[in-house]
């Protein structure tokens, strides 16, 4: 090694009590690159409904499949990283491959209106794009943390808390910012958000390449992240852009098939599991010892899935909870829906030097690894009962106070602080230094096990009545004349008291209502035989209060119903567009292993089932675990 890559003793800050300048470093990088991730995740599922139309189970399902091969790519980027290419080289690959990424969704965004074929392509381009560079980026980045310190340093559990602190800067800004450009009502200001998450990203990579030969130092002084020694040559360049690309290409791919045509995704992670499972403890490499404390990780990443796969709601039906269920008017400002995704974020940056304080002051009483990471299951069951406890037995169309999804995000974010920094800190003092980042990559496996199972379960977030067909208005037939929307929204009457004359259409169909659709020529007819007149007597008071929606800047007006009552038909709009919604009225119940849910109540306590048994077999496991991952011999 070049001794100019060396600094002496003296040169670099180890203090006892103090942390080296390279953590900071890697946390200004992960702060970048977590304001982009997050960023980009508070906007993604509304952007999905909203913009591109996708249905809530679809919407659901991709998020999951793209969350899932985010944590599931890291499994190659560490394994590069590991054998040819060191995490230097990998850290500035990926946050270059996610700063494009966003910059295509900033196209599909920009281009969803005028040309939807070319926009759905660059939708799946631009996630396959960000799911390819956080493979490199986001386990090499983890595992250099640890290697800043001497081994067996007491300070590690702390540098990982500062770390996750970092993480959380960015995780409480991205929502923020990304949301406050994206999210504000107009589907086409989704292209802002997603152009600051790219922004955000170029922002992480500058401060890693400037500042990571002076900081990222091991305390020898070495440079970490380096390209293993026993790889004399580079390799060629014209190689790695043809790799990158085919990489990129792939998990444009694979998100497209699992999402749109077969999803394989969970049973790729089963053979990735058993394949890594059988790699390593075949190894003859590794002692007896190597193999038991590689156990103990095996075993808790399982457990984690259980913690990931309901916290990891917040990006899906969390939003949908948000945006739809959730009182949000201050009166003076409606909180975008978005903005909530920012309080995990949030809370982790205010309560983890609580955290951090607490483990050192409690010393030799500090409750051991599993013991903490079983409590962050326990207060996660405690967090979805806070939310289940405010939908319980709460009336069709009443949202609830936004203080019970705050609570709910406390909650999370105390468990989130007892099991993911343990974790990742565990992972790196009980990994072989020459498996440190593939055994990172398998901590994130579960992960995407987790998020591919979230994805799943948001799926099953259940509706009170499920739209089936949404139209624009050109104009509505009233007593056989046409009026614009502006003309039926200035009228002091509400439409519901509106004495209607049917209008016979082409074809002999009486109708209600002729629309003319801007996208298409025919017309949408609601036929008034099957339909109950203007004021439906069969739905309830509560439903009626809904459907007029009073004190919102839109008009929304109930239509009618047909006769089985399993139809409704809204009319809604401003001054300047209008719009006709069907919904049906009684949707199938989703279930879930044999579970039928029913409402949000059934969907929330499903979660507090889930974590609250994982809680109490981790409970029971702690001793053992403890025993295995200290042994010896």
């Amino acid at each position: 090694m070049d001794q100019s890559e060396i600094l002496k003793p003296e040169q670099i800050d180890f203090a006892d009590k103090g942390h080296p300048k390279g953590l900071y470093v890697l946390f200004a990088t992960e702060m970048w690159e977590r304001f982009n991730y997050y960023g980009m995740r508070a906007i993604l599922v509304l952007f999905m409904t909203k913009a591109l139309l996708f249905d809530k189970a679809f919407a659901s399902n991709l998020y999951g499949s793209y969350t899932g091969l985010v944590y599931l790519t890291p499994l190659i980027g560490g394994f590069i990283a590991d054998r040819y290419w060191g995490n230097r080289r990998s850290i500035v690959t990926g946050g270059i491959l996610m700063a494009l990424g966003e910059l295509i969704l900033f196209g599909c965004a920009s281009l969803y209106q005028t040309a939807p074929g070319l926009s759905t392509f660059l939708f799946f381009t631009g996630l396959g794009f960000m799911i390819s560079g956080n493979g490199f980026f986001k386990p090499n980045i983890s595992s250099m943390v640890g290697q800043l310190y001497p081994a067996n340093d007491r300070r590690k559990d702390a540098a990982y808390t500062i770390f996750y602190m970092g993480i959380n800067v960015g995780g409480a800004l991205g929502p923020l910012i990304c949301g406050g450009f994206g999210d504000t009502g107009n589907p086409a200001d989704f292209k802002w958000g997603f152009l600051a998450a790219s922004i955000a990203m170029l922002l992480g990579v500058l401060v890693f390449v400037k500042l990571r030969d002076k900081y990222v130092r091991d305390p020898d002084g070495h440079l970490l992240g380096l390209k293993p020694e026993s790889l004399k040559a580079d390799i060629s360049p014209v190689f790695v852009y043809l790799g990158l690309f085919a990489f990129s290409a792939l998990c444009v791919g694979m998100l497209y098939v699992d999402a749109t045509m077969v999803s394989y995704l969970s049973y790729l992670l089963l053979i990735a599991v058993i394949g890594i499972t059988v790699m390593i403890f075949t190894d003859k490499t590794l002692s007896a010892v190597e193999k038991k404390k590689i156990l103990v990780i095996f075993i808790l990443a399982f457990f984690v899935m259980f913690f990931w796969s309901a916290f990891e709601q917040a990006g899906a039906s969390l939003t949908f909870f948000a945006e739809e269920q959730t009182q949000r008017n201050l009166g003076f400002w409606t909180v975008p829906a978005s903005y909530f995704q920012s309080l995990n974020s949030i809370f982790v940056v205010v309560f983890a030097p609580i955290i951090a304080w607490l483990w050192l002051k409690l010393g030799k009483r500090e409750p051991s690894a599993p013991t903490k990471m079983a409590l962050g299951l326990f207060l996660l069951a405690v967090g979805y009962l806070v939310i289940a406890t405010g939908v319980k037995d709460v009336g069709a169309g009443i949202k609830v106070s936004m203080i019970f999804l705050i609570g709910m995000y406390a909650f999370h974010t105390w468990g989130e602080l007892c099991l993911s920094p343990i974790g990742l800190s565990l992972v790196n003092k009980l990994s072989p230094l020459k498996l440190s980042s593939l055994l990172m990559a398998v901590w994130f496996l579960a992960n995407a096990g987790a998020n591919v199972l979230a994805g799943k379960l948001s799926s099953k977030y259940p509706e009170e009545e499920s739209k089936i067909a949404d139209y624009k208005v050109a104009g509505i037939l009233v007593n056989n004349t046409a009026l614009n929307w502006e003309e039926v929204n200035n009228d002091k009457k509400d439409i519901r008291q509106w004495s209607l004359n049917t209008v016979k259409i082409d074809k002999g169909v009486d109708s209600l209502v002729s629309i003319s659709t801007v996208a298409a020529p025919q017309e949408i007819k609601i036929d008034t035989n099957k339909i109950n007149r203007i004021s439906p007597k069969k739905l309830s008071a509560e439903e009626v209060q809904k459907l007029s929606v009073t004190g919102e800047k839109e008009g929304k007006f109930l239509l009618g119903t047909n006769a089985e009552q399993t139809e409704m038909y809204i009319l809604k709009g401003d001054s300047k567009t209008a719009a006709m919604e069907v919904y049906n009225l009684n949707p199938k119940k989703p279930t879930f292993v044999g579970y039928e849910i029913k409402n949000l109540y059934d969907f929330f306590m499903l979660f507090v089932v889930m974590a609250g048994i994982a809680s109490a077999i981790l409970f029971m496991l702690t001793k053992w675990l403890q025993k295995t991952m200290n042994a010896t011999t």
